[in-house]
């Protein structure tokens, strides 16, 4: 069966949500075992979370909560929009995988550094620093996004599949919502 033949299987809210509960029951030590053996000193107690505002766009991120404890949060439309739990699967390996690699420490580190590079440059041209240091650190802070989207995407692939899921078949849930 082709990636654009796959039937919707969940069509509605009620199936949507009993399988992003069972995702979560069989993803969610998946990825806290994989960040345990893969990290040092890193919290792999992953909070999973539901934005259920209404007018949410489709939407999937990882955070950290003020303890420094993973929390991965999907808008309600996200799990409306899934097709079937291999999409959501993938979805949540994706977000996992963001912690396991490390990539809000590694972004906050970026914009750290283009805020230094862009605020001296400008002192040294005489321009305004504190500017610059802003402009820098949004640089900064983006130079490895479509790195850090691939690195997730490879160890989210294998979160998915340990977890019992088709990850080629979840991924198809990026070519229908590319952001």
């Amino acid at each position: 069966m082709a990636p654009a033949d796959i039937p919707d299987e969940l069509r509605t809210r009620q199936q949507s949500v009993r399988a992003f509960a069972q995702v979560v029951q069989r993803v969610e030590p998946v990825a806290e075992r994989e960040c345990a053996a893969r990290t040092r000193n890193v919290n792999c107690d992953f909070t999973i979370l539901v934005d259920d505002r209404p007018g949410a766009p489709p939407n999937a991120f990882q955070t950290l909560d003020d303890d420094g404890r993973p929390v991965i949060v999907f808008t309600q439309a996200l799990i409306d929009d899934a097709r079937n739990s291999d999409e959501l699967a993938f979805v949540m390996g994706h977000e996992a995988a963001h912690h396991v690699r490390g990539h809000i420490a590694r972004q906050r580190e970026n914009a750290a550094a283009g805020a230094v590079i862009f605020g001296g440059l400008a002192s040294a041209i005489g321009g305004d620093p504190e500017a610059a240091q802003r402009i820098g650190a949004q640089v900064g802070a983006r130079t490895y996004s479509k790195e850090f989207e691939l690195e997730a995407d490879a160890l989210g692939t294998v979160l998915t599949a340990r977890a019992g899921y088709a990850p080629v078949r979840g991924s198809q849930f990026f070519n229908r919502n590319p952001d």
